[in-house]
């Protein structure tokens, strides 16, 4: 490889684009460039005034901050003081989920950004932790050093040849083998992993990944993922400085609300080039692109679904666009991109070539729709355990529905229960061996063994790949839901599908545990519910015909995926919900029922309505206008 620890591939970059913007936050209303020279130097100062603060090698130290340039100097410095990097989600709750990850990792001390101080309140006097390190200017009366103190004593001291040569004499010490982070998971099960990832991790999956993707040196991203997130720690980061390539992190605003309303107007001031998405962001652009063309009349409305319903069939299943016949449709989808799609992308800052897609499944109904409009998502596939990436669609070769090819410089095999390599196109479990495999979990020698065998990660994912080579990801293991007679099927796709075909369906999370049906648990869109009863004016508000009303325009809309429906033949039949449960609330962070990369804790939410699933397991339950599903109703659609 061309360096196997972090410090080679930076000082790589530094050689090979020392004046070129590595970094762009927005100061004072004005984007503020770094170069990766200025990068790299500030780290250095960073580490070495670490050491005088005392750090050893080995230590930890845990990194609470949104996206900025000094998270990754913060992370580089920790490095170059040998010691580990703990980064922790901003959508972390102070306690317990700060608490347990400070506390098990051992972390000496936290690094913290202006907001998250704030936010994490007292927490800290009780963490066990020596003390802060304020990324931005140190509260009046707060004890602890700023990150500007740091840097200052640590450029002090390195003017010493003494104290300089000993700083290279220890870097020069440094192997593949030591760690870089600690990095826990998002927690679907009771308590979150923390993942050991080191030098040779990151450089392996970081060459990996550069030989899917290429960038040039011109090339910006606009990061909105938390860089904690190990999807947007290797891509966001670490890929882009291989490429001598821009990452400008987002404007943080006085509030999460005035945060996300800055996204659509930084994006039309950096004007990026590529960017990384998950579903949840795939889905909430979708919505403002459809709600901004709504918003001018019917007629561009009308427009613009012809013009992608053209572009789906020339499109085909993208890695056959065009093909036969379909070119003939070239011109008419030009035509549309000129008087429509071009406009759509000027709301993404005009240069936008695609999105790289990650974090869990993409439907490929979502993956057709932004092809249509000319912003591609490349759906790709990884987990933690794995630096994070392991497969990626190429414009050269992308099947919608799959997850690419597994990297080049890596082993992938789907295995069975019997841990034997099965036949192309067989389900089985993703299975995978390279340099990119972490090391093990941090302090959990049981949980370790059994995910690293022989070498070969088992990462827990059901799926298959096809006599081409691409990976289709089913789903967890862990999540497969079981019927009466022992078969075992994955719910995500169907629950995937439920809520894209309904728009009166926010959420939708399916639970059969050998029984002799399976049930939906939904959070329906109440407005979208209310928008529909009023087509309907013999229907008095408030009243119990009312919210049965409400219920089977749900089930109606659920049951699309039944003989008949619009959607019929997606699932077996014998897998799809037989009734359903209206939930009191949905699924958030702060209930505990989604982790913090939005994804459904299934377990949580299974123990919470652990007594809803037994009714509605119950004959009086399996009627869909039951008593509780009225009440909830009547309760929220007033």
């Amino acid at each position: 490889m061309e360096f196997n620890t972090i410090f080679g591939l930076l000082d790589r970059s530094v050689k090979l684009y020392p004046n070129n913007t590595l970094t762009l936050d927005k100061v004072n209303g004005q984007w503020t460039p770094k170069t990766y020279t200025q990068v790299r130097d500030m780290a250095r100062n960073f580490g070495a005034g670490l050491i005088q603060l005392g750090i050893q090698k080995g230590d930890r130290l845990a990194l609470l901050s949104e996206g900025r340039s000094e998270w990754l100097i913060s992370e580089l410095g920790i490095l170059y003081a040998r010691a580990i990097n703990v980064p922790l989600s901003v959508k972390l709750i102070p306690d317990p989920e700060v608490t347990f990850r400070v506390q098990h990792s051992g972390a000496r001390y936290l690094i913290v950004s202006g907001t998250q101080a704030t936010r994490i309140g007292n927490v800290c006097d009780n963490i066990g932790i020596e003390g802060l390190i304020y990324l931005d200017e140190k509260p009046e009366g707060a004890t602890g050093l700023s990150f500007a103190e740091i840097c200052n004593n640590g450029e002090q001291w390195l003017k010493d040849p003494n104290n300089l040569a000993a700083f290279e004499a220890s870097l020069a010490e440094v192997t593949p083998d030591d760690l870089v982070n600690i990095s826990y998971t998002s927690g679907t099960t009771a308590d979150p992993k923390g993942v050991m990832l080191s030098h040779g991790n990151y450089a392996t999956n970081t060459i990996q990944s550069c030989t899917a993707i290429h960038l040039e040196p011109t090339d910006i991203t606009f990061t909105i993922l938390p860089w904690d997130h190990a999807f947007a720690h290797t891509t966001n980061l670490y890929c882009f400085i291989y490429f001598g390539a821009a990452v400008a992190s987002q404007e943080i605003g006085k509030s999460p609300m005035e945060t996300l309303r800055n996204i659509p107007k930084n994006m039309k001031e950096i004007h990026p080039t590529i960017m990384m998405s998950v579903p949840a962001l795939s889905k909430t652009f979708r919505k403002n692109i459809e709600a901004g063309i709504k918003a001018k009349g019917n007629f561009v409305w009308n427009m613009f679904e012809f013009f992608r319903k053209v572009a789906y069939i020339y499109n085909a299943e993208y890695y056959n666009a065009g093909h036969g016949l379909r070119w003939m449709l070239w011109p008419i989808k030009k035509l549309g991109e000129v008087l429509i799609m071009n406009k759509i992308r000027e709301n993404f800052g005009g240069r936008l070539r695609y999105f790289v897609g990650g974090g869990a499944l993409l439907d490929i109904e979502l993956q057709r729709f932004f092809l249509a409009v000319g912003i591609p998502v490349m759906q790709g596939y990884g987990l933690s355990e794995a630096s994070p990436v392991i497969s990626d669609n190429l414009f050269s070769a992308c099947k919608f529905g799959s997850s690419g090819k597994p990297f080049k410089y890596m082993e992938c095999e789907i295995r069975d229960e019997n841990d034997v390599e099965v036949p192309r196109g067989q389900k089985g479990e993703v299975c995978i061996k390279g340099g990119n495999v972490m090391k093990g979990y941090w302090k959990n020698e049981e949980a370790t063994a059994s995910t690293i065998i022989n070498g070969w990660l088992h990462t827990g994912d059901m799926g298959y790949m096809d006599e081409d080579g691409y990976i289709y990801v089913l789903g967890r293991f862990k999540s497969l839901l079981i019927s009466a007679d022992g078969e075992k099927y994955s719910p995500e796709g169907i629950e995937e599908c439920i809520v894209d075909l309904s728009s009166s369906i926010d959420q939708c999370m399916l639970h059969n545990n050998q029984c002799a049906y399976t049930v939906a648990l939904v959070s329906p869109n109440y407005n979208a519910i209310k928008a529909k009863l009023k087509h309907n004016h013999h229907i008095q508000p408030g009243t119990e015909e009312y919210a049965k009303e409400a219920i089977n325009i749900i089930w109606n809309e659920i049951c699309q995926l039944r003989k008949g429906g619009s959607a019929e033949g997606l699932h077996p039949e014998r897998w799809l919900p037989a009734t359903v449960g209206i939930l009191p609330e949905a699924f958030s962070e702060q209930n505990k029922m989604l982790n913090s990369t939005m994804k459904v804790v299934r377990n949580k939410v299974t123990e919470h309505y652990e007594e809803l699933i037994n009714y509605l397991l119950t004959p009086e339950g399996k009627d869909i206008t039951n008593p509780r599903n009225i009440q909830v109703i009547l309760n929220n659609l007033k």
